[in-house]
């Protein structure tokens, strides 16, 4: 069974940089596309990034391409989402998901994308 766990969340100025972890000390996920999400209080669920499971595509939201980058380090079952030149609209909670079979082609665009997902860890950019 994997397990995710989301890290890293903080408060933070416009301008600034976090550095989110999905990870797992359970089943591995190297076998697994990754992608993080993102859901702002009254605002629909958004796709935010996607690394297939060798790790040899990405897949990036508009509204972060450029700013944002997802990487993954199977050997210690984590990926991680650098976010870099942060604004108050990148404020929400973030949440990772693993999908065994659906690619990352489709993480935006299909709401059945995901056979696990994380609890999410908040982002709050605010001067």
């Amino acid at each position: 069974q994997v397990q995710l766990v989301e890290s890293g969340g903080d408060l933070v100025q416009p301008g600034g940089s976090l550095r989110l972890s999905c990870a797992t000390s359970g089943s591995s996920l190297e076998h697994y596309h990754i992608a993080w999400f993102r859901q702002a209080p009254g605002k629909q669920r958004e796709g935010v990034a996607c690394i297939s499971s060798k790790g040899d595509s990405t897949y990036y939201g508009d509204s972060v391409k450029g700013r944002f980058t997802i990487s993954r380090d199977n050997a210690k079952n984590t990926v991680y989402l650098q976010m870099n030149s942060l604004k108050p609209e990148d404020t929400a909670v973030y949440s990772c998901a693993a999908d065994l079979v659906f690619q990352c082609s489709a993480y935006e665009t299909s709401n059945l994308w995901g056979d696990h997902w994380g609890q999410g860890t908040q982002v709050t950019v605010s001067s």
